[in-house]
């Protein structure tokens, strides 16, 4: 196999195993949105959704100034509490990642090489402020035992500054910001499966949309029941093997794109980093380093699942090449697409 079918064996498999990966985040989420089963989350929609579920937490964060000291945050944490460092970083790389899974819905953005660099970029900004700004007003208004920091604490911290009325508040947008990140989620899963048949790498009838709303409801279909079948896990085993199976994605993503920078600098690119070689090695090592450590605090569960998957997904492609070759399913030329 030269460097060709390689790349090509990576990025393949790498695309089987994505769309498993984020089907495992789908079980984070309690709600199954079945109605995304009969039409598209409008933007206006989104937009509502979005204002809903971080209102509670910006009246939060005010109503907790007059009461937050600010020598809580330094606090290095209760004496006799175990600090569970792997738990820490999992559940920190999972909030904080996962931007290049808009890529899957490029195709239904108008000019998404102006759009996507300053949706991602305020994304970014908005999205931090929002896990910072109540973070920080809990911490400094809020002194409980440590023990009690668990999933959900944001919405008795509320209770404590506010009122039961807050609590409320906060758990009905935890509800609505599941309803949306699951199909956003569902959306990029759906979209990929979509796409992957259109390029010729999935058979043609993957590709199938609903007759009434143009929605990919195969692709929708297929990761619900990968997500059903992912479901028996707990939290953190989800968070710990989503991770881990992004970081080998992204580790692919990062060797991919220094490549191509070195090999093909001229080749045309609907956006361009502007920086040098030097440059842009330095820019992906950093994160790199972030990547690996991730993966080496996982545990004999998550080193399971992953391999398991990884492996399926490697044994997927020259499954797709055999019936390619046997004309078993009918696939989209590739030819016909660079025409």
């Amino acid at each position: 196999m030269g460097s060709q079918g390689l790349w090509s064996l990576f990025w393949v498999s790498y695309g089987f195993m994505e769309v498993p990966e984020w089907c495992h985040q789908h079980c984070i989420f309690p709600v199954l949105c079945v109605d995304y089963l009969e039409k598209a989350v409008h933007p206006l929609e989104s937009v509502f959704l979005g204002i809903v579920s971080l209102s509670p937490f910006v009246i939060m964060s005010l109503m907790a100034i007059p009461k937050i000291e600010p020598h809580r945050w330094l606090s290095l944490g209760q004496k006799g509490v175990k600090r569970d460092w792997t738990l820490f970083f999992n559940t920190l790389f999972w909030n904080l990642n996962f931007w290049d899974n808009v890529s899957t819905l490029a195709g239904e953005v108008e000019r998404p090489h102006k759009t996507f660099p300053v949706a991602l970029l305020w994304a970014v900004i908005f999205t931090c402020l929002a896990y910072l700004i109540p973070l920080f007003a809990v911490v400094g208004a809020v002194s409980v035992d440590q023990t009690q920091w668990v999933q959900g604490f944001h919405a008795d911290a509320a209770e404590m500054i506010a009122g039961k009325w807050l609590k409320i508040w906060i758990e009905i947008g935890a509800v609505l910001s599941g309803i949306g990140l699951f199909e956003a989620q569902l959306s990029s899963c759906a979209y990929q499966v979509l796409g992957m048949a259109d390029l010729g790498i999935l058979p043609r009838f993957f590709a199938v949309r609903s007759k009434w709303f143009g929605t990919p409801w195969l692709g929708i279909l297929i990761s619900t029941l990968i997500t059903l079948g992912v479901s028996f896990m707990d939290f953190s085993s989800i968070i710990a093997s989503a991770n881990f199976l992004y970081s080998l994605g992204m580790l692919l993503e990062f060797s991919s794109f220094i490549w191509l920078r070195r090999k093909l600098p001229h080749l045309k690119r609907p956006f361009r980093v502007r920086m040098r070689w030097p440059g842009l090695v330095l820019m992906c090592l950093i994160p790199s380093g972030f990547l690996v450590l991730i993966m080496a605090i996982a545990t004999k569960t998550v080193y399971l699942v992953s391999g398991l998957m990884t492996i399926g997904a490697i044994g997927w492609y020259f499954l797709m090449n055999f019936c390619r070759s046997r004309n078993v399913f009918n696939f989209t030329n590739v030819s016909d697409i660079e025409d």
